[in-house]
């Protein structure tokens, strides 16, 4: 009870701020919208037939590909759906900001319920959820980050599961098998580079193989008027979340400033950073994959 009293005051304070900075509200922000369906674990229908993307977040899903009626269960893509059937479903919600529209036609927005839940942070405090912001959906991006990280600590959901966890930035070889998915990496910049006004972070001796960021440079602009100097990280410890390409070994694109953490103390206490899951080992109940979106 103190904990839900408390993120009701939290997004009550965020809805607040965003009033006054002028952010986009959509739909009424005192008697809101009544969800008239729930699709997966961060889509969900409004009654008005508005199909709504929870920004800010990805719910474990089935795999690409995956089939209905092929007999097989994803227990944490069943359990992400459930949830947010049972907070959102019949209940009235407030839509608001960023208020852009995917590719696929659905609102990227944050919803909060008539009673002050919001949903993004429900579901990632559950541990049915990861933070993945995108370039016109970065609000709140810190907030949702601390949820995430309380939940990950905790062990809870997705974050016992080994295809979820934590990836290993020393580990090259390992991560080239997660080629095409999103996850999050975690090491220490050994080098950081600059060259054509693009920056990269490199996590191993071999530039031709190792892990590496690369920050374009558009990326470069947002990540300077967010006041990071990219030289700062040469030594020091990030998190970094993105979909891993193969580009002279592993690779994430940053596209925003708030794929990197940089992690000024030890994380919380929680599994550790792991290698890639062996496609040859035993099969684990929650070791799905998932159907990420596909990238910026």
């Amino acid at each position: 009870m103190r904990h839900a009293a408390f993120l009701a005051g939290r997004l009550l304070a965020l809805l607040l701020t965003a009033l006054l900075c002028g952010l986009p509200v959509v739909g009424a922000a005192a008697a809101g919208l009544r969800v008239t369906a729930v699709l997966d674990g961060d889509t969900l229908e409004l009654e008005d037939g508005r199909r709504v993307r929870l920004a800010g977040i990805e719910a474990a899903k089935p795999p690409r590909g995956a089939k209905p009626d092929d007999g097989r269960v994803w227990p944490l893509a069943e359990a992400a759906t459930a949830a947010l059937a049972d907070l959102a479903l019949g209940r009235r919600v407030a839509v608001h900001g960023p208020a852009a529209v995917d590719r696929h036609g659905r609102l990227l927005a944050h919803l909060v319920r008539d009673d002050g839940l919001w949903l993004q942070s429900a579901l990632l405090a559950r541990g049915l959820a990861r933070v993945h912001s995108r370039p016109d959906a970065r609000a709140y991006t810190a907030e949702l980050l601390a949820d995430e990280e309380r939940a990950r600590g905790a062990g809870r959901g997705l974050w016992r599961s080994r295809v979820y966890a934590l990836r290993d930035a020393g580990d090259p070889d390992a991560l080239a098998r997660d080629r095409d998915s999103f996850q999050v990496v975690e090491g220490v910049v050994l080098r950081v580079s600059k060259a054509g006004g693009e920056c990269y972070f490199d996590f191993g001796e071999d530039w031709r193989s190792d892990v590496t960021v690369h920050i374009g440079r558009a990326a470069q602009r947002a990540v300077t008027a967010a006041g990071i100097d990219p030289l700062s990280y040469e030594g020091r410890r990030v998190r970094v979340r993105g979909w891993i390409v193969l580009r002279n070994g592993p690779m994430i694109d940053i596209t925003h400033p708030e794929q990197i953490e940089r992690l000024e103390r030890d994380p919380l206490p929680g599994p550790p950073a792991v290698s890639a899951p062996d496609p040859d080992g035993e099969d684990d109940p929650l070791d799905e994959d998932e159907a990420e979106e596909d990238p910026e």
